[in-house]
C-alpha cells in the first residue's frame, strides 16, 4: 500500500483541494490545505540516459514524459538547470540530499537503448523525503516508430503510482476534421493522440460525418455518415478502412452511436415516422430491439460501464432532459433538474459521474453529475461547448468549443473534472467530436 508522503501531497489536489504547502520535516510531512488555486507537485524528470541509443531520442522521450505530466495540470517539473547531482548512471545510487535540497518530491530517472528496429525505455520512480522507491523499475519495448507511446506508458506509471489513479496518456482520440468555410465545411474522420501527435485521416473528403465513437479494442469506429443524403450510422475497421451500414431501414435516419461496453452491441436512435426511440443491435449485424416507446425525441445514448444502465437524452417532460433506465429498456428517471437544457451525457468509465452539455441563458456549458443526478457541477461556459467525452481514467473531459462570428470555428479542448487545467488540444485545423479511445494495449 502506498502511504507515502508524495501520495499525500498529491491526495489534496485529486480531491480538489489544493496544497499550499508541503514542507519536509523529521517528521511526517505536513500539508496545509485550502480552497485556494492547486499548488502542482514538484517532481525532478533527470534527462534520460543513453545506452547505445541517440541522445536526441532520449531527450525527445524525456520531454513527452515532462509534457504529459506537466500537462495533467497535478505536477510541476523542476528545471535541469537547478540538479545539484545529474543522474550519470541508471544504477547509480540516488543522493536524496541533492534532490531534498531542491524541493522535488519526486524523482523520475530513466535510460533509453536501440537494439536493431527495437526500443527499449527503462525507468525508476523515487519518493525523495520517504528516500525510497515508488514501485519496481519498469521497462517498455516497441518498434522504432513507437517511441512516443513508450514515453506515454512510463508518464502514466509515474501519473499512476503518484495519483493511485489510472493513466491516460497512452490513448487516442478520434474525431471530426473540418475544413472550409464555416457554412459549407468538409468533414473527415481523424485519430491522432490524446496530446495531438501522430494524426491520420480515416476517411476521404467530401462527405459528410459526425459523431465517432471507438471500440475498447480500437479497432472499429462507429460515426453517422450523409453519404446517401440521410443520417445512416456506419462503421468502420480502422485496420482496412473499409465501412459498412449498420442499420438500413426503409425511410428512417439512424444517429447517435455508441458501442456497449464489451464492444458487441450497438446503441443507436433511429427516427421513423416523426418519431425517433433508443435502439440496439449486435455489432456483427441482425435484427435491432426497440428499448424506447415514446412520442417524445429519445437520442444520445450511453451505457454505464458495467454496460447494465443507458443514460440518453429526452424531451419527454417538455424540455431536453437527462435520464437513466435499465440497457434493456423499461422505466427511465429523469436525473437533471437544474434551469436549463440538458443534453449530451456521457458515462464516466469510472461509474461515478455523468458529463454532459448544458444550453443556460444564452450560454453552453460542459458540466458533471453524480448518477442520481446530485452535485451537478458545471466546468465551462461559453459561446458553444458540446460533446464530451471521457479520458480513459475518468479525470479528464475533453470536448468541442466553437467561438462566435462568420469566421468562427470549432477546437477542441479539455479539462479536468474540477474545473481546473483548461486548455485547447492541438490539431491541424478546425476540429470537433472528440471520442477518447481507453487505454492502449
Amino acid at each position: 500500500m502506498m502511504t507515502t508522503r508524495l501520495l499525500l501531497a498529491l491526495a489534496a489536489c485529486l480531491l480538489g483541494i489544493a496544497p499550499i504547502s508541503a514542507v519536509a520535516q523529521n517528521g511526517p510531512l505536513r500539508i496545509e490545505i485550502t480552497e485556494g488555486v492547486i499548488e502542482p507537485l514538484p517532481i525532478a524528470i533527470a534527462p534520460f540516459l543513453t545506452e547505445g541509443a541517440a541522445q536526441s531520442l532520449a531527450d525527445d522521450i524525456t520531454a513527452v514524459i515532462k509534457a504529459d505530466l506537466e500537462g495533467s495540470g497535478l505536477f510541476r517539473a523542476i528545471s535541469p538547470n537547478s540538479f545539484i547531482s545529474p543522474i550519470t548512471s541508471f544504477d547509480s545510487p540516488v543522493q536524496y540530499a541533492d534532490w531534498k535540497a531542491i524541493n522535488a518530491q519526486g524523482l523520475v530517472t530513466g535510460a533509453v537503448s536501440v537494439t536493431g528496429d527495437r526500443i527499449t525505455v527503462k525507468f525508476r520512480l523515487f519518493d525523495v523525503f520517504s528516500e525510497a522507491a515508488l514501485g519496481d523499475g519498469l521497462q517498455f519495448s516497441g518498434s522504432g516508430d513507437s517511441w512516443r507511446r513508450l514515453a506515454h506508458k512510463v508518464a502514466d506509471q509515474v501519473y499512476s503510482r503518484i495519483t493511485g489513479e489510472g493513466g491516460y496518456f497512452d490513448s487516442r482520440v478520434v474525431f471530426v476534421s473540418e475544413t472550409g468555410p464555416k457554412d459549407a465545411r468538409d468533414k473527415r474522420l481523424a485519430v491522432m493522440d490524446y496530446d495531438g501527435a501522430n494524426v491520420a485521416y480515416l476517411t476521404g473528403a467530401g462527405t459528410l460525418v459526425l459523431a465517432p465513437r471507438i471500440s475498447r479494442d480500437g479497432g472499429q469506429v462507429l460515426f453517422t455518415s450523409y453519404d446517401s443524403g440521410f443520417p445512416r450510422i456506419t462503421i468502420l475497421d480502422t485496420g482496412t478502412l473499409q465501412t459498412r451500414a449498420l442499420e438500413n431501414q426503409p425511410d428512417s435516419m439512424t444517429f447517435s452511436p455508441r458501442f456497449s461496453p464489451n464492444g458487441s452491441t450497438v446503441l443507436f436512435s433511429l427516427s421513423q415516422g416523426g418519431n425517433t426511440d433508443l435502439y440496439s443491435m449486435p455489432v456483427s449485424g441482425g435484427a435491432s430491439t426497440r428499448l424506447t416507446q415514446a412520442p417524445s425525441i429519445e437520442t444520445a445514448p450511453s451505457y454505464s460501464p458495467d454496460g447494465g444502465q443507458i443514460v440518453f437524452e429526452s424531451d419527454r417532460s417538455g424540455s431536453q432532459q437527462l435520464y437513466i433506465m435499465p440497457a434493456n429498456g423499461g422505466e427511465a428517471r429523469r436525473i437533471s433538474f437544474g434551469p436549463g437544457r440538458y443534453g449530451s451525457p456521457v458515462w464516466s468509465p469510472r461509474g461515478d459521474l455523468i458529463a454532459f452539455t448544458k444550453q443556460n441563458q444564452g450560454r453552453f456549458h460542459i458540466g458533471v453529475m453524480r448518477t442520481d443526478g446530485s452535485e451537478e457541477r458545471l466546468l465551462t461556459a461559453s459561446f458553444l461547448d458540446e460533446g464530451p467525452t471521457w479520458a480513459p481514467n475518468g479525470r479528464v473531459v475533453m470536448f468541442t468549443r466553437e467561438t462566435a462570428g462568420a469566421g468562427g470555428a470549432p477546437a477542441l479542448y479539455s479539462v479536468d473534472i474540477t474545473g481546473r487545467n483548461l486548455k485547447p488540444v492541438p490539431t491541424p485545423g478546425a476540429a470537433s467530436d472528440p471520442a477518447w479511445s481507453p487505454l492502449l494495449d
